[in-house]
């Protein structure tokens, strides 16, 4: 089947798309992708790309054989990812799941088609990553530049019966910024029928340099100002269960500890500081390599 008959043109915010290039953390990232576009009642899309960069190697160019090799390589990995997927989502009602095999290169693959997307999933690492706690250069740039949701898999937390039950973990720093994270997180623990950790650095130091005197004062004023940035979510989802923490750590260190409990941990793409069409603020990108939970990184689409 062509790669046109295969990816009809999709609606806005109709689909979920999954990269997918045959190794155990792409699988795993399909598979908490299929659990998501079923509880988004959408389509999955599984994107397989297999350009090659032209900087790879002195003089390469593939000859028509080598190009279908790697194109039957590519009908493999979509095949195996599309039965991964069904068999994930099988709990949920039926997902649709459509698959294509590109020639573009990985991280154009994906960005082109982020924009109409309600989610753009991708393994930590994959194929090319060299080490288990290296980010993948695919994963790094998707995250950065894509017009949607991104969320990254490291582990297949929150499709399996013990990690399904844990809360949903979300950043709030109180600036509009952290707010489509908030509604993200919210509208996540509903539909998974769980409860929400919101949670609020006071300060961006280390909790060790903050004076003792006046704490108690800082921290009730700033419980009344999570609760105002949390109120409204929490009418419109008064299914989720809601505990609020405070904590004077950094942000970074603060999420990363609470994270260990969490099936996903949601942040927005820039906070405290941040400014509308940076690519990543010091959080995101920091817990993008740190983390081992899944981590939903949202990005206004205003934002540039």
């Amino acid at each position: 089947m062509s790669e046109s008959e295969r990816e009809p043109l999709p609606q806005v915010a109709s689909r979920i798309v999954v990269g997918a290039d045959g190794s155990p953390t792409s699988l795993r990232a399909v598979a908490w992708a299929a659990t998501e576009a079923g509880l988004h009642h959408c389509d999955l899309h599984i994107v397989n790309a297999v350009g090659v960069p032209s900087g790879f190697g002195p003089g390469v160019v593939l000859s028509d054989a080598e190009r279908q090799s790697l194109r039957r390589e590519g009908e493999h990995v979509t095949s195996e990812a599309a039965r991964v997927a069904r068999t994930a989502g099988a709990e949920h009602s039926p997902v649709p799941i459509t698959t294509v095999v590109t020639e573009e290169l990985p991280p154009h693959a994906l960005l082109s088609r982020s924009a109409p997307a309600r989610m753009l999933v991708v393994g930590s690492h994959g194929m090319g990553a060299f080490s288990r706690g290296l980010l993948g250069s695919v994963s790094t740039t998707v995250a950065r530049h894509a017009r949607c949701p991104v969320a990254v898999l490291r582990s297949p937390a929150g499709v399996d019966a013990v990690t399904a039950r844990q809360p949903i973990l979300v950043g709030v720093d109180g600036t509009d910024n952290s707010a489509p994270a908030v509604a993200a997180a919210f509208d996540e623990a509903s539909r998974r029928r769980t409860g929400l950790i919101a949670l609020h650095a006071w300060s961006d130091t280390s909790g060790l340099e903050l004076p003792v005197r006046g704490w108690d004062s800082a921290r009730a004023e700033t419980d009344a100002v999570l609760a105002e940035n949390l109120a409204g979510y929490a009418e419109q989802y008064p299914d989720v269960e809601v505990e609020r923490i405070i904590t004077t750590d950094r942000p970074v260190r603060s999420l990363l500890d609470a994270a260990a409990g969490a099936q996903l941990v949601v942040v927005g793409s820039h906070g405290r500081g941040g400014f509308t069409g940076m690519l990543l603020g010091s959080t995101s990108n920091a817990l993008l390599h740190a983390v081992d939970t899944p981590l939903l990184i949202v990005r206004s689409r205003t934002d540039g």
